[in-house]
């Protein structure tokens, strides 16, 4: 980890707990000195061996890109692979998605990307999955007018319930398709370690696009489904 701090931003909870963190730490990255130049900023949270960052960084070298992923081995292996390659237009930060405002400032992020986020399908843990009302009011304040969610999943139940949520919070719903490789939207489609596995076992994968519009409803409980 120590060998891969030129790539690392931040690590770990500055606070005693999230919520703390949130209200209370800021240590806000400059885009331009991090990175040195004034390109475009695009996030992905949840990295994972970073596979898609470093492709995605390669197609485009004039924009930046932050990458956050909570589990420190597996994003050890992803700054390992950017290091290793000499990509220059990725930083990391392993931090929970709760305190990225606590990093980066409002309005700074033209595009999200949700790669194969866990569903967690279990009706009492609505709250926390990634594109929850309490997770899209983070990502609204990070990203500018205009800027995009970019999801993949492989579950249908969570593909839906995103759906709803992006609509409820204030975000417009384009480019869905059920079946990603079998749609317009597979071209140039960057195909992550998650998404090989599942398009070997059969299966589809859903994707959509949210952009940044109106303002979201204030009351974020009423936003979810039933229990």
């Amino acid at each position: 980890m120590a060998a891969c701090s030129p790539v690392l931003l931040a690590r770990g909870r500055p606070c005693r707990n999230l919520k703390e963190a949130a209200e209370n730490f800021r240590a806000l990255l400059s885009a331009e000195e991090v990175f040195g130049n004034l390109n475009p900023v695009e996030l992905e949270i949840g990295c994972g061996n970073g596979a898609f960052v470093a492709e995605l960084a390669k197609r485009e070298p004039d924009r930046n890109f932050y990458a956050v992923e909570i589990c420190s081995n597996v994003i050890l292996t992803a700054m390992e692979r950017v290091m290793r390659e000499g990509i220059p237009n990725v930083r990391f930060l392993n931090i929970p998605a709760e305190i990225l405002p606590c990093y980066l400032p409002g309005e700074s992020v033209e595009k999200i990307y949700l790669n194969f986020s866990t569903p967690l399908p279990e009706p009492n843990r609505a709250k926390q999955r990634l594109t929850s009302p309490r997770f899209l009011g983070i990502y609204r304040a990070l990203l500018k007018d205009g800027g995009t969610i970019e999801q993949k999943t492989d579950s249908g139940y969570f593909f839906d319930f995103s759906l709803a949520q992006y609509a409820l919070c204030g975000f417009e719903v384009t480019d869905v398709t059920r079946d990603l490789h079998k749609s317009a939207y597979a071209a140039g489609n960057i195909v992550t370690e998650y998404e090989a596995n599942f398009l070997a076992q059969g299966k589809p994968i859903y994707r959509a696009v949210a952009v940044k519009r109106a303002a979201p409803a204030e009351n974020e409980d009423a936003l979810l489904p039933p229990q």
